[in-house]
């Protein structure tokens, strides 16, 4: 069944700024939080994210019911630092066998984990609260993108919900021949990477003849094209870049103070 409730109000205050502007307030706030691996600085970006999810109109259940590849993902960071962390150092929590879990090792994983969340989140959000047209017209307009570039991000923009419909397809499909994987997780993972390359062939055919047909309607014709809608990039949308920038570098600034008083607490 496929969820048609909407992701985001598009009358909200900040999900009414220039598309452009939105993208690189995201890029902005999350490209500082990989200088570091401290777990504050992205616990602290994640806290200023929720908070101002109201001002982009996105509802936290519905974000957070689209965001649980993320936890896999999570997942897969701290089984994987678990097993195989070099740094070994700080105090022995668990041991058993190969396995040893350290405090060290818990405090690296929490910091990955949370990173990994805080430098998502913010894409998640401008995304969800902005229309591929308008986001193709603003790269246009506002940050001089080439038109064959910012046409063809629409095009994929348009084309990635289907994706999800079509895994759903293959599935029942699947189900009505009596294809099916039952308990054993060997089989489920083999009908997984088996129906994830079957939609990876069928996306390849549908983008070939996508490119195809845009190039047989002159998409790629070279001739300076007219614009039917204005993308503003006013004061308020220069606002929103600073003050995500402001913000990244004080939860980064945060980090740096703890990092440097926790000897000194401890």
């Amino acid at each position: 069944m496929i969820d048609l409730e909407p992701v985001a109000r598009p009358d909200a205050p900040l999900a009414r700024r220039n598309p452009v502007a939105k993208l690189a307030a995201a890029l902005l706030f999350a490209f500082p939080l990989l200088a570091t691996l401290d777990p504050v600085a992205p616990a602290i970006a994640i806290a200023i994210e929720l908070a101002v999810l109201p001002l982009f109109g996105v509802r936290y259940r519905v974000l957070f019911r689209r965001v649980w590849p993320l936890l896999a993902a999570a997942g897969g960071v701290l089984v994987t630092l678990v097993l195989f962390a070099a740094d070994r150092s700080g105090r022995v929590l668990l041991d058993a066998g190969p396995v040893v879990v350290t405090s060290a090792v818990l405090l690296t994983a929490l910091g990955l984990v949370l990173r990994l969340f805080a430098v998502a989140l913010p894409g998640v959000i401008v995304f969800a609260t902005t229309d591929p047209t308008d986001l193709a017209d603003a790269l246009v307009q506002n940050a001089r993108a080439p038109a064959r570039f910012a046409i063809g991000a629409l095009a994929a923009f348009r084309l990635l919900p289907l994706l999800g419909q079509e895994w759903q397809m293959i599935v029942m499909a699947r189900r009505a021949r009596g294809v099916e994987a039952g308990r054993n997780p060997v089989a489920k993972l083999r009908l997984f990477v088996s129906t994830a390359f079957t939609l990876l062939v069928g996306a390849i055919r549908r983008g070939t003849r996508l490119a195809v047909a845009m190039d047989a309607r002159g998409f790629d014709a070279g001739v300076p094209r007219t614009v039917a809608r204005r993308q503003h990039f006013g004061a308020a949308d220069w606002l929103l870049v600073v003050v995500a920038m402001a913000l990244a570098f004080t939860a980064l600034g945060v980090s740096v103070v703890l990092g440097t008083f926790r000897p000194l607490i401890g």
